[in-house]
C-alpha cells in the first residue's frame, strides 16, 4: 500500500516491532489517526532477536492473546549452564503453575510482531509495510528543532508526533541530530539460528511434553571470553539458536561471531539437540546492551522515542528482556499522546511520556539493574576464570579414580586458589549489588 503524500495524521509511527506496533494499537483503539511504517515485506520481516516474551504487559494491551496471538511454547523449565571446552555445568528448574501475570512464552518474531501490527490495524491504524523510512523532517523552532513529518524517499507524510521505534540501529535518531553516535560499549551483535526438527524428536531430547517449553542461557568461552552467552528456545517444531557477544571488543577475539556459533552448536551437549535439524534461517543484528544508563532523551518537540531505540533492554544474566519493555514503553507512549490531544497541547507529550514512564514498572526495573552492565563488562573473568573454576570443581568433584579420596575442602581450597579468595569474594560482592 502506498503512502498518500497529501494525507496528514495525528500520529506516525516508524517501525512495526512490538513497540511501533503496540503503539499503534494503544492510539488506534483511542482512534487517533496513526499510521505505521515498517520498512520489511511484513512486521518481523526485519527482526531476528527476541524468542522470549514475558506476557505480563502483553495482556494488558490484549487481554485475549493467549487465544489469538501466535505462541509457540509457554516456558515452563529454565536452564542455565556454564560452559569450558567441552565440559558444562547446568542448573535446571521446572515449575508449571505460575500467575498469569508471571507467564512468558517463547514467540517466533516474523509470526508475533506480523500478528501485533495487524492487531492495530485491524482498531484502525493505517500500516504501510515494504517501505523505508529514510529521513525524519524536521523545523527550526527558536534554537530547537521540531520533527514534523519523515520522508520515505521521494514522499513526505507530515504528522502532529513521530514516534520512533526504529529497533537499536539508530539511523534516523542520529541523522537528526536528536541522538549522539552509538556507544559500542553499551551494544552487542546477535547472531541466530533456526533448526527445524521433529516436534517428537525436540520434546524427548529436551524432555517437553504439549505446548511446554524451555528457555536456556549459557556463558563460558564459547564467546572467546568476551562478554556475552549463547541461547537457545524451544518453538513448536523448532529450536532457535544464538549467541550474543559485547560489540566493543568483538574486533579482540580471535574468531569471528560466526565461528562462535559454529562450536556452540557444535558443543558435545549442543549438537545432539540439532541432530537432523534443518536450518531455516540465519540472521544477525544489534542488541542493546547498556540498560538505563544508556536510554537517550526520551522525547521532544514533535518526537518520542520507544523500545530498543530507547535502548530499553536488560540482559541479567540469567534471563534477557526486551520485548516485555517495548510492549510497555509503546502503551506508555500513546497513553501520553491521548492525554496531550486532548488537551490540543502537544509541547507537553514528551514531559508526559517521561512521567508514564516514571510511574510505571518500566523505569523501576531500569534504574534497579542499572549497574549491571558495567559490572558485566568490567568483569571478564566471568566468562572465562569462573567458567573453567566452576567446571573444574565439578570434575573435582565427581571424579572417582584409585589414587585415594580427598577431603572435599581441599578440593574446593585448591580450585579456589586459582582464582584467589579475596578476588572471589570481591566479585561476588559486587555481582550482588548490581542485582
Amino acid at each position: 500500500m502506498a503512502i498518500d503524500r497529501n494525507e496528514t495524521f495525528d500520529v506516525i509511527v516508524v517501525g512495526a516491532g512490538p513497540a511501533g506496533a503496540a503503539t499503534a494499537l494503544r492510539l488506534a483503539e483511542q482512534r487517533v489517526k496513526v499510521l505505521l511504517i515498517e520498512r520489511g515485506i511484513a512486521p518481523g520481516a526485519k527482526n531476528m532477536m527476541g524468542g522470549r516474551i514475558y506476557t505480563h504487559s502483553l495482556e494488558r494491551l490484549v487481554p485475549d492473546f493467549r487465544e489469538r496471538a501466535p505462541l509457540e511454547r509457554k516456558v515452563t523449565k529454565e536452564r542455565i549452564s556454564i560452559g569450558t571446552g567441552n565440559e558444562m555445568t547446568t542448573i535446571e528448574y521446572s515449575y508449571q503453575d505460575s500467575e498469569p501475570n508471571e507467564e512468558s512464552y517463547v514467540v517466533l518474531r516474523a509470526k508475533f510482531d506480523k500478528w501485533l501490527a495487524e492487531e492495530a490495524e485491524k482498531k484502525g491504524a493505517l500500516l504501510v509495510s515494504n517501505v523505508q523510512v529514510t529521513e525524519l523532517i524536521t523545523e527550526e523552532e527558536g534554537k530547537k528543532q521540531r520533527v514534523v513529518g519523515v520522508r520515505c524517499h521521494d514522499d513526505e507524510v507530515y504528522a502532529k508526533l513521530v514516534i520512533i521505534a526504529e529497533g537499536s540501529n539508530t539511523v534516523l535518531l542520529e541523522q537528526a541530530g536528536l541522538t549522539g553516535p552509538t556507544d559500542p560499549s553499551t551494544m552487542a551483535v546477535g547472531v541466530k539460528e533456526v533448526y527445524k526438527l521433529k516436534k517428537e524428536d525436540l520434546e524427548n531430547r529436551l524432555m517437553l511434553s504439549g505446548d511446554d517449553g524451555m528457555a536456556w542461557l549459557t556463558l563460558g568461552d564459547m564467546t572467546s571470553g568476551l562478554l556475552g552467552g549463547g541461547f537457545i528456545y524451544t518453538n513448536q517444531d523448532s529450536l532457535s539458536v544464538g549467541l550474543v557477544v559485547g560489540l566493543e571488543d568483538i574486533g579482540k577475539a580471535n574468531r569471528s561471531v560466526d565461528d562462535m556459533l559454529t562450536a556452540f552448536t557444535s558443543h558435545p551437549r549442543i549438537a545432539p539437540l540439532l541432530k537432523n535439524g534443518q536450518l531455516k534461517e540465519h540472521s544477525a543484528h544489534l542488541v542493546p546492551e547498556g540498560g538505563y544508563k544508556s536510554m537517550p532523551k526520551l522525547g521532544g518537540k514533535g518526537y518520542l522515542i520507544v523500545g530498543d531505540a530507547a535502548r530499553m533492554c536488560m540482559n541479567l544474566g540469567y534471563t534477557i528482556r526486551g520485548m516485555d519493555l517495548a510492549i510497555e514503553s509503546g502503551m506508555c507512549a500513546a497513553d501520553a499522546v491521548n492525554v496531550a490531544l486532548r488537551d490540543e497541547n502537544m509541547d507537553r507529550v514528551g514531559k508526559l511520556y517521561e512521567r508514564q514512564i516514571k510511574n510505571s514498572w518500566l523505569r523501576k526495573d531500569l534504574k534497579r539493574y542499572k549497574n549491571m552492565p558495567k559490572f558485566l563488562a568490567t568483569h571478564p573473568r566471568i566468562f572465562n576464570e569462573y567458567p573453567a573454576f566452576v567446571n573444574h570443581l565439578m570434575r573435582d568433584i565427581f571424579t572417582v579414580n584409585g589414587d585415594g579420596a580427598v577431603p572435599m575442602m581441599k578440593k574446593i581450597r585448591r580450585r579456589i586458589g586459582d582464582i584467589g579468595l579475596f578476588t572471589l569474594i570481591r566479585d561476588a560482592w559486587k555481582g550482588v549489588r548490581s542485582l
